[in-house]
């Protein structure tokens, strides 16, 4: 149950809200009724009705209101000369919830009704009208619906400002992970390449001495050449973050070329109208066509690659294949390239489906919405 900003629940503030104004209707009712009627029952049933129904002006402030009308009108009609304070309520709770134009609409038909109801039990139309405005006066009308705006438009303000405080708190760890990262990359890149220095020379004079080389060693200096390839490779593209401009979709068929030229049968093909994409949609789409074919290139085993990208009305589509040797069975663990991947969709709040092909091979389809401007 949701709670207010006193911390009690809304529901019993609610609650206590309507029996509050069912009881000041009922009171108000007995004291201005001072000879009974064959009317009666009703007049105090709607009276209490009316209160009540404020109980769910929150979830339905729309129905409150024509509820609360109703009843304000029914009441008038059988000689309750009583203040409509529950349509107020309801008037307030509408134009809160933001449907404006429904409550002006209400409150104009409600202005014409009351007169016409207590001319059903007064038969005097000087009488009824001074009774109607009494119901019903139209400055209260119009201090309940201002409140109502004024109270929406505070939280739509407040709503906006909390939203841009997660906006600056995700985009500044976001900066800070990538300055890590960078420091880390540099830091790392070191190490291995002492490492590898070392495991060179000690082949090296190994073989001068015409002794036989370990593989234990053989293998520290392999594994140290790829580290340091792939380590550099990374840290170029933190780096290439602060670039100006970055790489984006235009550089896409430079990656197919590099792969061509590598060994990769590797095609590219466009689909739909082309526009303008936000730069960030733009950087994810070059970001996710190298981190598929780099990983293609690297443990797929594949001959050929085909990268698809779909433009639509609403989103861009980028499809990535391969026929490697990749199966449902045998799917691989994620690394540390396709969980970026998925970061950078996710905060773009577009889909990524990353794996094996029923018929072989591996599959990155991502969706990324775009927002045109018209």
């Amino acid at each position: 149950m949701s709670t207010g900003r006193t911390g009690v629940p809304a529901g019993v503030t609610d609650w206590a809200i309507a029996v509050g104004v069912a009881a000041a209707l009922l009171v108000t009712g007995v004291s201005a009724r001072p000879a009974a009627g064959d009317l009666d029952p009703l007049g105090y049933v709607l009276l209490a009705a009316g209160g009540l129904a404020l109980v769910a002006r929150r979830r339905a402030p729309v129905p409150v209101l024509a509820v609360t009308g109703l009843c304000a009108v029914g009441y008038q009609a059988a000689g309750f000369d009583v203040p409509a304070v529950a349509f107020l309520f309801a008037v307030y709770a509408a134009v809160r919830a933001g449907h404006r134009i429904v409550t002006v609409a209400a409150s104009v038909t409600m202005l014409a009704a009351l007169p016409l109801a207590a001319l059903v039990s007064l038969h005097d139309t000087t009488e009824a009208l001074a009774q109607a405005r009494g119901a019903l006066e139209i400055a209260w009308l119009i201090a309940a619906g201002a409140a109502g705006e004024a109270l929406r438009q505070a939280e739509r303000r407040a709503d906006e400002a909390e939203r841009t405080r997660e906006e600056t708190a995700r985009r500044r760890a976001d900066e800070e992970r990538l300055h890590i990262a960078r420091e880390l990359h540099d830091s790392l890149v070191h190490q291995i390449s002492i490492i590898k220095v070392q495991s060179e020379v000690a082949v090296h004079v190994a073989r001068k001495r015409g002794e036989q080389v370990p593989e234990a060693l053989l293998a520290i200096q392999q594994a140290a050449r790829e580290a340091t390839r792939e380590l550099r490779a990374t840290l170029e593209a933190l780096r290439d973050d602060d670039k100006t401009p970055p790489h984006g979709l235009d550089d896409v068929p430079e990656l197919v070329e590099r792969a061509r030229m590598a060994g990769l049968g590797a095609a590219l093909r466009i689909e739909g109208p082309r526009h303008d994409l936000p730069a960030a949609v733009d950087r994810t789409v070059f970001r996710i066509v190298q981190e598929s074919l780099t990983n293609i290139a690297r443990h797929a085993a594949a001959t050929t690659a085909s990268v698809r990208i779909d433009y639509g009305p609403d989103a861009v589509t980028v499809r990535v294949d391969d026929d490697g040797t990749a199966t449902p069975a045998t799917a691989p663990a994620p690394g540390v390239g396709l969980l970026g991947m998925r970061e950078r969709v996710t905060a773009l709040g577009g889909r990524l489906r990353a794996e094996p092909r029923d018929e072989g091979g591996f599959t990155v389809h991502a969706e990324l919405p775009v927002e045109r401007t018209p």
